[in-house]
């Protein structure tokens, strides 16, 4: 019988994941079992992907905001410390802020507007038109802004984010002063020793700062990039991709995963006689239409992947194949002739009519979303996800 159904995903129940189990033994046996109980067939080039949190879990990458502040301490001493581009989230960057405050004694704290890097909105971006506010040239004071503005709640969470940061930083006796500005140099009006805590724009900021004067300059990878004081660390991102753990300790992104996905792949292929592909995941990408908000805070999708999921796609569009090379087809005689050239298409589609709108996204970035809103963030439990049919097309 003729297949109709193409890709399939499957978010799959595992254990509660602590420090110290075996993440590899606890995937595949999920995966086996979830086979068995469900009533599905593993295939070649099946995708197993598991949430990047569970993989810290197991490595026990966890710091303490003491940890973070005494490195914070050691890179910056007794400077005035320029904290600029934090993302707005008591989950992602709370904690972190805390640590950084609490290894300092006076922190300037520079606030992009009207919204951060991922979207969460300080303002909407009407009202600066209506005040005649310019965010790529004014700079705010935190009076200019309140006069301006008043007290803004975010819509989702309801917190005023310039009142908590403020307050997290006064917390531990440490001096704080707020400006709103998008230009990096601003900062250095005010300090030329600057936390830049970006994500995907870090680079570009550091060069700006050390071009044009500053001096002690570091990015949130710097930040517990060895442990510190027994911590858990992150060598190639440092509090990137971090998340509150408890109200006084982060989880921190996974490391040394390469070796993870890889003996995933190879134990399934011992049991299973099959070539499934493996990847650990964090944030996909989705624009919430209401809130504005891109889930984009961890510094990449995918920090390890098995090798089949390198490269984008190579698809052609279906309608446009229908409605231009094939427009005088109809039935089957119409299938037949897509899936010939299906079948016969190039192995470079990139600037083909026939392949636009397709997405050339990296696979591990697209598989990555699709992941994340099938696992969810909340109670779902189901960190684990399993994709059939993702390579498939119209003609298999």
């Amino acid at each position: 019988m003729e297949r109709v159904v193409g890709t399939v995903v499957r978010g799959l129940r595992c254990p509660i994941i602590n420090e110290g189990d075996k993440i590899e033994e606890i995937v595949v046996d999920s995966v086996l079992k979830a086979a068995e109980v469900e009533g599905f067939q593993i295939h070649d080039k099946d995708i197993v992907s598991i949430t990047e949190s569970i993989v810290a879990r197991a490595q026990g990458n966890y710091a303490t905001i003491d940890q973070i502040a005494t490195d914070i301490n050691t890179k910056f001493g007794e400077e005035v410390i320029g904290v600029t581009f934090p993302i707005l989230s008591r989950n992602r960057f709370a904690n972190c802020l805390r640590g950084i405050a609490k290894g300092a004694k006076k922190v300037i704290l520079m606030l992009s507007y009207p919204s951060d890097e991922v979207g969460n909105h300080l303002v909407d971006i009407d009202l600066l038109d209506e005040k005649g506010i310019n965010p790529w040239t004014d700079v705010l004071t935190e009076k200019q802004f309140r006069d301006h503005f008043g007290y803004i709640k975010h819509t989702f969470t309801g917190v005023d984010y310039i009142e908590y940061y403020k307050s997290l930083i006064e917390e531990f006796g440490t001096e704080c002063e707020v400006i709103f500005s998008n230009n990096p140099k601003t900062i250095l009006e005010y300090t030329k020793h600057v936390l830049t805590c970006d994500i995907h724009t870090r680079e570009r900021t550091k060069r700006i700062l050390q071009a044009n004067g500053g001096e002690k300059i570091y990015s949130l990878d710097d930040v517990l990039s060895q442990s510190i004081d027994g911590s858990g660390y992150n060598e190639n991102y440092g509090l990137l991709g971090s998340n509150k753990a408890t109200e006084d300790a982060i989880k921190l992104f996974p490391r040394e995963c390469q070796p993870i996905v890889d003996k995933i792949q190879e134990t399934l292929r011992e049991k299973t006689s099959k070539n499934v592909e493996v990847m650990i995941y964090g944030d996909g990408a989705f624009k919430d239409p209401v809130g504005k908000i891109w889930e984009l805070a961890d510094p990449v999708v995918s920090p390890a992947y098995t090798s089949g999921l390198n490269g984008t796609p190579n698809e052609v569009k279906l309608k446009y194949l229908a409605d231009n090379n094939f427009a005088d087809l109809r039935g089957e005689e119409l299938q037949k002739a897509i899936s010939k050239y299906i079948d016969n298409k190039g192995e470079d589609l990139v600037g083909a009519m026939e392949a636009q709108g397709t997405t050339p996204r990296k696979l591990t970035d697209l598989i990555g979303s699709l992941s994340d809103l099938t696992s969810g963030s909340g109670d779902k439990g189901t960190p684990i996800v399993f994709i059939q049919g993702y390579f498939d097309n119209y003609t298999k």
